[in-house]
């Protein structure tokens, strides 16, 4: 059953809308970044997944089904037929799910430092394990360190910190049932049916989800998909690459549908 999701509006009520998914983790203060920017031509939709920041976390495990119906049951409290999608990690899982079965609801997509399919199934449920056993914390340092490179983590230790915090304080119950909702996603058969003009971000340093076999996998199969890889780029490229992924960004929803 799909709930009532947390969410926040900004720019022109009667611009083209589109709605920002976040990672496993976050709130949708992650895409603070790039509210301002976007806000400008869109109206900008983000909104929590289920047991993140202001989503209430039903009894899991979820599957991606559940998360795709939640922002399908968003956009229809809204009345919006139609937006744009962009989704980084987790949710640009949900945008791939939503492109191949609810692609009359997507406009333009745009998918990244994501993946179509990651394993093994142990990885999702040894994190299920710890984080029910002992909480968010327990893996918000090692989940912060795969977020951004070295080098950025030390340059910008206070906005990394607020993060690594926010990522603790995800209601176990909804971090366990998404990571359920990744450990059974796989539609590495089934990407060319999205039928949205897709953009595909990749970080060039994200180890969690790298180029090869994931962002490169949905390029590939996602019909006249583009790929952009980003140097310099862990995996919360909309953070660390802000400027570039807000003008790719941009460009790619303000150009015509076919």
């Amino acid at each position: 059953m799909s709930v009532d999701v947390h969410h926040t509006e900004s720019g022109p009520a009667k611009a083209p809308p589109l709605v920002l998914a976040g990672s496993l983790g976050s709130t949708l203060r992650m895409w603070d970044p790039q509210v301002e920017a976007l806000s400008a031509d869109f109206r900008v939709i983000r909104y929590d997944h289920r047991g993140h920041g202001g989503t209430p976390a039903p009894t899991g495990p979820y599957s991606m089904a559940d998360l795709g119906a939640d922002v399908l049951r968003l956009l229809d409290r809204l009345g919006i037929r139609r937006a744009h999608f962009a989704g980084l990690s987790l949710g640009g899982m949900v945008g791939q799910w939503l492109g191949v079965h609810a692609p009359e609801r997507i406009d333009r997509l745009a998918l990244l430092a994501t993946s179509p399919h990651i394993g093994p199934p142990s990885t999702w449920r040894d994190r299920i394990a710890i984080v029910r056993e002992r909480g968010a914390g327990a893996l918000a340092d090692a989940v912060v360190e795969r977020w951004f490179t070295p080098a950025y983590a030390k340059e910008h230790s206070e906005e990394v910190a607020r993060i690594r915090d926010e990522i603790a304080a995800t209601d176990p119950e909804g971090y366990a049932g998404c990571c359920a909702a990744i450990e059974h996603h796989d539609v590495r058969g089934v990407l060319d049916r999205i039928q949205a003009p897709t953009l595909v971000l990749a970080g060039a340093d994200d180890a969690g989800t790298p180029p090869r076999g994931h962002g490169e996998l949905i390029a590939e199969r996602v019909p006249d998909a583009r790929l952009v890889v980003l140097d310099d780029a862990a995996h919360l490229l909309s953070w660390q690459r802000a400027a570039k992924v807000n003008t790719l960004l941009a460009e790619h929803f303000a150009s015509p549908s076919g």
